[in-house]
């Protein structure tokens, strides 16, 4: 019998729940290149009437779905500011610059995931034919598990408006924003003209997120959204799973969130040096000559992670408190070692 899994790499690895997979095998289905999925265009209304957006659209993933938004809001060789820790920037492939012609503009990062608004307004190119055309200012919330302040998007949105530029908002994990910090779900979107929305990750639905708009700039994205071959035909079948996820899973979030922390204090406790966590993330820093041996250690337990000097562990609905119980005991063998 193969030995069970504790899997810590990340809140991706979430599997369908019964509820979920049920009404998965229930969806009415159509085909959504035509617009005539009523489980898609279901979805797709109320997300953007729960955000207050006139319109959304079904990407099959998040990465997809921003770079059609950059995609929309830029033309060929125009700029979006950036932070350079951000999803957009440096792990999705530089799709803006590759595919869309689009240059990316990174900005420094502070250790709270904020970019100074002073730094965003200083890198906003001036309206000259030396310079590429500043079009957009994007941002990411959650960022490495940190959750952005409330002001702080209102005045770097509101900056960004004031200097002509068209504001994004990475929401891969926007709800465990929302949920651990208890604000309205619009004003959490407040100042953005556009949202990407992810259904998996910690909401645990196997594909699929939402880009959220205008009803000019949803109809831009839809043209990308082909030309990238996101064009799907059945797709109410992953939609029907983001509805249930919507409905079922988004409150839960805070057990993930009591978990990282109860994960992070017994990682102290053993004498390891653990960031304490906002929200699902727990990033702790190892010994460099114990990285090796600690992945095996895991690996061996049946236990998965990342292992690096800066180890990112992530708690999702597919592991208990139980299962980082057991974690904890086998962390605490390792070092226990001579």
């Amino acid at each position: 019998m193969a030995k069970a899994q504790i899997d810590l790499r990340s809140d991706t690895v979430t599997r369908p729940t019964p509820g979920m997979r049920a009404a998965m095998a229930a969806a009415e289905v159509g085909d959504d290149v035509y617009g005539d999925d009523p489980t898609v265009n279901r979805l797709e209304a109320s997300a953007a009437e729960r955000f207050g957006f006139e319109r959304a659209l079904f990407f099959a993933t998040g990465t997809q779905s921003n770079l059609a938004a950059l995609m929309a809001h830029c033309g060929r060789g125009d700029e979006y500011l950036v932070g350079s820790e951000a999803h957009t920037y440096r792990y999705e492939q530089g799709g803006a610059a590759v595919l869309g012609s689009i240059q990316p503009q990174p900005l420094d990062n502070e250790a709270d995931g904020t970019i100074a608004i002073e730094r965003i307004a200083h890198a906003i190119k001036p309206d000259d034919v030396h310079f590429v055309r500043s079009r957009l200012l994007a941002l990411e919330n959650t960022i490495g598990g940190r959750i952005l302040p409330l002001e702080y998007q209102r005045a770097a949105t509101a900056l960004a408006h004031a200097r002509g530029l068209a504001t994004h908002l990475d929401g891969a994990r926007l709800f465990n924003a929302i949920v651990k910090s208890g604000a309205q779900e619009r004003d959490a979107v407040c100042g953005y003209d556009s949202l990407s929305l992810c259904l998996s990750k910690g909401l645990g639905a196997p594909a699929g997120t939402l880009l959220l708009g205008s009803r000019d700039l949803i109809t831009q994205a839809r043209r990308w959204r082909k030309a990238l071959g996101g064009g799907m035909r059945q797709t109410g079948i992953l939609a029907a799973a983001g509805i249930y996820a919507l409905e079922h899973h988004v409150a839960r979030l805070a057990e993930d969130h009591a978990n990282a922390q109860f994960l992070a204090a017994g990682l102290r406790a053993i004498g390891l040096a653990a960031e304490p966590p906002q929200t699902n993330m727990v990033f702790v820093t190892l010994p460099p000559q114990r990285v090796a041996g600690l992945a095996a250690h895991l690996a061996s337990a049946g236990i998965l992670a990342s292992v690096a000097e800066r180890t990112r562990l992530v708690t999702h609905m597919d592991v208990s408190h139980e299962d980082l119980a057991t974690a904890l005991r086998v962390f605490a063998a390792y070092l226990d070692r001579p």
